[in-house]
């Protein structure tokens, strides 16, 4: 297996609480691209262990996974099941909880923010949305053709930050039209207190119908859907790293009451937290716990552009 790890000074691969048989390397990308691809990851499993049947990912933003395993994968996105997947796929924005069917071997994961959505594809992300894409025909052919030859001969672990920095920052297209408002829209619907979208719209400058449309064309939903995945994803991130009841604080300053909390749960995972933590989670756990030891938040569709933030506090 490979390397677990990160290159970022301070990590050590034994914090993450991996199961055994399985690796993981998180990563952050250059400065030029990190408000655009948040985050690398590398996974990496033996064959023939019980854990690796069958996984889960998470909703979050758009993926760009390129596929180094020789064994099939499978994943559910909603009512559509995807079957022996391509080395080079593309998820679009998502806001289920996804099963993934695997048999060990090597996946490397880009996340793509809302930015980096606008900056490196044409699609609306409204379009692409809870749904898994064919990498080639969302991207340019010979860039598809550089990824996934240079990683396949690579480590496939130390030397894939480098290969992802180097590629994306030559393909980096020009800074996109819109991307100061994309990046205010990152702060209202990742930020813990927003429930008027109206007013937080007027803060930004901007209509509500615009707000709207901004939404559904870079981060794949309306501004409404994205505070409810956010604020659920909060609490229960917390419940699955955190141990004991240290996630109670973080749910009773988000919701009203815990039935409220359920009927969110039923809507982005399927089922009860309960019923999810239940499952086989130990190596996603281990993901999200390493992603925050990395880059301090332990999904992308929780991070907030530092754009963002300098933005809203001037105001």
């Amino acid at each position: 297996m490979i390397e677990s790890g990160s290159h970022r000074p301070g990590v050590f691969a034994r914090d993450f609480g991996l199961p055994d048989h399985t690796a993981l390397r998180y990563e952050q990308p250059a400065p030029a691209l990190r408000e655009l691809l948040p985050s690398y990851a590398v996974l990496d499993s033996e064959e023939g262990f019980a854990h690796t049947d069958e996984s889960w990912m998470l909703p979050s933003w758009a993926m760009i996974w390129i596929i180094l395993a020789e064994a099939p994968i499978s994943v559910s996105v909603g009512n559509r099941r995807y079957s022996k997947l391509s080395t080079a796929i593309l998820y679009g924005v998502t806001s289920r909880a996804m099963p993934v069917i695997s048999n060990g071997g090597v996946t490397i994961a880009i996340d793509i923010s809302p930015l980096g959505w606008a900056r490196f594809f044409r699609e609306s992300a409204e379009t692409l949305r809870d749904r898994i894409t064919p990498l080639e025909e969302v991207l340019p052919a010979e860039l598809v053709e550089e990824l996934v030859h240079r990683l396949y001969y690579s480590d496939r672990a130390l030397e894939v930050k480098g290969i992802l920095d180097d590629i994306f920052t030559r393909a980096l297209p020009p800074e996109h039209r819109d991307e100061p408002l994309i990046a205010d829209i990152m702060k209202i619907v990742t930020a813990k207190g927003t429930t008027d979208l109206r007013a937080a719209a007027t803060q930004i400058g901007i209509q509500p119908l615009k707000l709207r449309r901004l939404s559904q064309r870079y981060f794949g939903f309306p501004p409404k859907i994205l505070l409810m995945r956010a604020r659920f994803l909060r609490v229960f991130l917390e419940m699955m790293i955190s141990p004991d009841h240290a996630h109670e604080a973080v749910l009773t300053s988000v919701y009203f009451d815990r039935s409220h909390f359920l009927r969110d749960a039923k809507r982005f995972l399927g089922m009860t937290p309960r019923q999810f933590m239940d499952m086989n989670v130990e190596y996603l756990t281990a993901a999200l716990r390493a992603r925050r030891l990395v880059l301090g938040v332990p999904t992308p569709s929780l991070d907030v552009p530092p754009l963002a933030a300098d933005i809203l506090e001037t105001r």
